[in-house]
């Protein structure tokens, strides 16, 4: 069973109704246990086990968007945004994960792909975060070497992913691993098990980085850049970004 986590999204809201709105849209998906706004702020919190990118499509449906701003404990969420090296794709941008660790022994993964070819898909942690050639320079599987020795299952194999005709896949899933463990490795997805080809458009990596927790990230507006938020995730989704 999972416990219950509290994630962070800024939403557009001018008004209570907004927030009644988004509200009634949440508190339909399986596993929201309590949704609170504040207005001035512009941001909701949920409380459940319900997967983010279920919590994000509720919001999109309501005509608003949403930006997870954090998630679980500080120290205990990160992030992996996939991408493919293949010289022949534009937007390289194809997947994401989050992970969020909801007790000692047990983090969640919320996987999603978008605008990769229909098949199956294999989801490792590689032992290394050098994807300067894309999936090839990752290294071996993370932990197969000690698993096998120890005769148990491989902390690095999170399973696969099913991409329907649509390019569109979505898997949410828990493994018995911490997230320091991870920060700075690599993930591959691909429809192949091994022997990558830099130039798939359908072999995915990314470098695992750690996300905020709930409440460690409240800007508005880049202190790089002078973007608000939503220019950057104007520019983002743009490139593909879920």
């Amino acid at each position: 069973m999972i416990p219950p986590f509290e994630t962070t999204f800024a939403v557009p809201l001018s008004c209570e109704d907004c927030i009644k709105d988004v509200s009634s849209s949440l508190y339909k998906i399986d596993g929201v246990h309590n949704v609170t706004a504040d207005l001035p702020t512009q941001l909701i919190s949920i409380t459940g086990t319900a997967a983010p990118s279920a919590i994000v499509s509720a919001v999109q449906s309501t005509g608003r968007d949403a930006i997870l701003r954090g998630s679980g404990k500080a120290e205990a969420a990160a992030v992996c945004v996939l991408e493919t090296h293949a010289s022949s794709v534009k937007d390289n941008v194809r997947g994401l994960i989050r992970m969020v660790q909801v007790s000692p022994t047990m983090t969640i993964l919320d996987m999603t792909l978008k605008g990769v070819s229909p098949g199956s898909y294999n989801v490792t942690v590689r032992e290394t975060g050098d994807i300067s050639q894309g999936a090839v320079s990752t290294g071996g599987v993370w932990d197969a070497v000690a698993a096998k020795q120890e005769k148990r299952s491989i902390k690095g194999v999170f399973g696969t992913i099913e991409v329907g005709k649509s390019g569109l896949g979505t898997v949410f899933i828990t493994k018995p691993i911490q997230i320091w463990e991870m920060i700075g490795r690599s993930i591959v997805v691909s429809r192949k098990q091994d022997s990558f080809d830099k130039e798939d458009p359908d072999t995915l990596v990314g470098v695992i980085a750690r996300s905020a927790g709930v409440w460690d990230n409240d800007k508005t507006v880049c202190s790089c850049s002078g973007k608000t938020v939503w220019e950057e995730r104007k520019e983002a989704t743009a490139k593909g970004m879920l």
